[in-house]
């Protein structure tokens, strides 16, 4: 969450000293509640009470909810799994403990230790999601404050899983990469600097590239999963879920988010799963600045966070990382029920499901392509990413805006980027905006009719050139070590296979183009083959492949699931009566 800083920090009228500066943000982070504001809260919560040295929370297990402090004084303290210990922060009486987490009953960062005997108020999550709503004002200054302790924590890197490993092995970049995706803490060890670091890599196992995971309770992971590494750190549980929902959506991008808010705000139950983060290919643009009501533009990462936080205030359930293997849609003429089947074994029931899993970058056809994926060859242009190109050339392939957006990145840390555009301009994919603004960065460089051939290096040490022929004859060797991919959109649609009906690129039909309606029913505009099942955004044959369009497809789709489950409700009656 560190990309929602600045937006919710509180614009003052005047010009303020960094002093004053860090005073308001402290002051709204830790706000003391009035004896009126705790009444207020008191029928959320439930009395409770510890002796001194106890703890309320522990990091890394799932925190009980958010504790308002009546007497005594409640130390927050960073602990991490290699040991590391340090008090951040104190909550004294009228103040409340926990981070943004705590809305959805995520883990603990930091242990809660009592100083003295302590009586406090607890509020579980559940009970403050509906806190939140029911005291729209005093919920807002909730809100902020535990969005702004989560950033606070992010900008120490002192808290949550420790990284251990060499900061340009493919392992450690993928971890870090997800875990900042997912605004969760973390820290690195550099092996090369620390010779601490350098003895735990070897106890662990660890050969010279291979990342080590050490999550807070000591447990040590070697090149962890994605997956392995959320379940060690308290991310995702494995529990079976056995409930009904109204809505399980798959993909949490824009279009994802958006129906999930808006379904969730109106009080119909959801779950929303996603296989890597929140924000999908949106999530990782540097600035969208033709999205309506932000002039100077916003970062994706900071749209989609707010987005991802609000469906979690309105009680969305979120499994993330969590991967959708395939829909069963056998029984859904027979029990109204649809299933998606999750790599993990696990299945979410659904009375309806919203196809959200978008769009992926094509692997063009470049030899040498799988051996320096991760080592040099990249899908993605976020931060990260851009420091390790400080001061040289980099490859672009690819002319939409996502790639014009991360040209424009990367152009401010690399010496020199290069675009390979293989039609004869930017023009018929690229906003007018970003094409105006690459023209003006001398250090961007477009090259038409161009496309990547090979790629050299070793797949040990990473990539060290390529080579790209320019109007299918010309060809030019070029030493670099990064290349970044934003060729086409190929929609994640496998896991829908023998279910709904695609067109010819494998993008999901809706309305009319999905064929006759079943039963005499008219198709909604975004309903797919198979009653229930609407799709939304970028997966969605015919979008128009922008954030804006996403985002009102997935409330648009909102209404169109209403109708569809008060219809289904009225035929079950008319079945029983009869």
């Amino acid at each position: 969450m560190f990309f929602l800083e600045q937006s919710l920090s509180s614009a003052p009228s005047q010009p303020l000293s960094p002093t004053s500066v860090e005073a308001t943000r402290h002051h709204q982070a830790f706000p003391v509640l009035t004896t009126a504001e705790i009444a207020r809260i008191r029928r959320f919560g439930l009395g409770t009470g510890f002796r001194k040295g106890e703890r309320l929370y522990v990091a890394g297990q799932t925190s009980p909810g958010m504790f308002v402090i009546l007497k005594g004084v409640v130390a927050a303290v960073q602990r991490d799994g290699v040991g590391v210990h340090g008090e951040v922060g104190r909550h004294d009486v009228g103040q409340f403990t926990g981070e943004v987490g705590q809305i959805s009953g995520g883990p603990s960062l930091v242990d809660g230790v009592a100083v003295e005997e302590v009586e406090a108020l607890l509020i579980p999550p559940e009970q403050l999601r509906a806190l939140l709503i029911a005291e729209a004002d005093l919920g807002e200054r909730i809100v902020r404050a535990l969005i702004l302790r989560r950033v606070a924590l992010l900008q120490r890197a002192s808290s949550g899983v420790v990284l251990v490993g060499n900061p340009r092995s493919p392992y450690l970049l993928r971890l870090e990469s997800f875990l900042e995706r997912n605004g969760f803490p973390h820290h690195l060890l550099d092996i090369g600097r620390d010779s601490q670091a350098a003895e735990l890599h070897l106890e662990a196992g660890g050969a010279p590239d291979d990342a080590i995971a050490v999550c807070s309770d000591g447990t040590m992971l070697r090149n962890p999963t994605e997956d392995e590494l959320a379940r060690c750190i308290g991310m995702v549980d494995s529990n079976p879920r056995d409930e009904l929902f109204d809505i399980v959506i798959v993909g949490s991008g824009p279009a994802g988010l958006a129906t999930a808010v808006y379904a969730a705000s109106e009080g119909l139950s959801v779950a929303i799963v996603d296989s890597r983060a929140f924000g999908g290919q949106a999530g990782a643009s540097a600035r969208i600045e033709n999205y309506l009501g932000f002039p100077t533009g916003i970062s994706g990462q900071a749209l989609t966070a707010r987005a991802y936080i609000q469906a979690q205030k309105f009680g969305a359930q979120f499994l993330i990382p969590a991967r959708a293997e395939s829909l069963d849609c056998s029984a859904q003429e027979s029990t109204g029920e649809l299933r998606v089947q999750l790599r993990d074994g696990r299945q979410l029931r659904g009375k309806t499901v919203v196809v959200a899993s978008g769009a992926r970058y094509r692997r063009p056809d470049v030899s040498r392509l799988d051996e320096f994926e991760g080592r040099g060859v990249w899908y993605w242009a976020s931060a990260l990413e851009a420091q390790m190109c400080a001061g040289a050339d980099v490859a672009l392939v690819g002319g939409g805006n996502s790639a014009g957006q991360a040209a424009v990145l990367l152009s401010g840390h690399a010496s020199h980027v290069h675009m390979l555009v293989r039609g004869p301009g930017l023009a018929s994919s690229m906003s007018r905006y970003l094409i105006d603004r690459i023209s003006s960065i001398p250090n961007i460089s477009v090259r038409t009719h161009t496309e990547l051939t090979h790629l050299n290096g070793d797949p040990l040490d990473g990539l060290s050139g390529v080579r790209w022929r320019q109007h299918g004859t010309v060809e030019q060797e070029v030493a670099l070590s990064s290349v970044f991919l934003f060729v086409g959109a190929q929609p994640a649609t496998e896991w829908l296979r023998g279910c709904v009906e695609t067109d010819v690129n494998g993008f999901v039909r809706t309305g009319d183009a999905a064929g006759a309606a079943k039963n005499g029913r008219p198709r909604a505009a975004l309903e797919a083959s198979v009653p229930g099942v609407f799709a939304v955004g970028d997966v969605r044959s015919g979008s128009v492949k922008r954030v804006g369009g996403a985002i009102g497809e997935g409330a648009a789709a909102v209404a169109m699931i209403h109708h569809f489950l008060a219809m289904s409700e009225y035929r079950k009656q008319r079945r029983v009566a009869v």
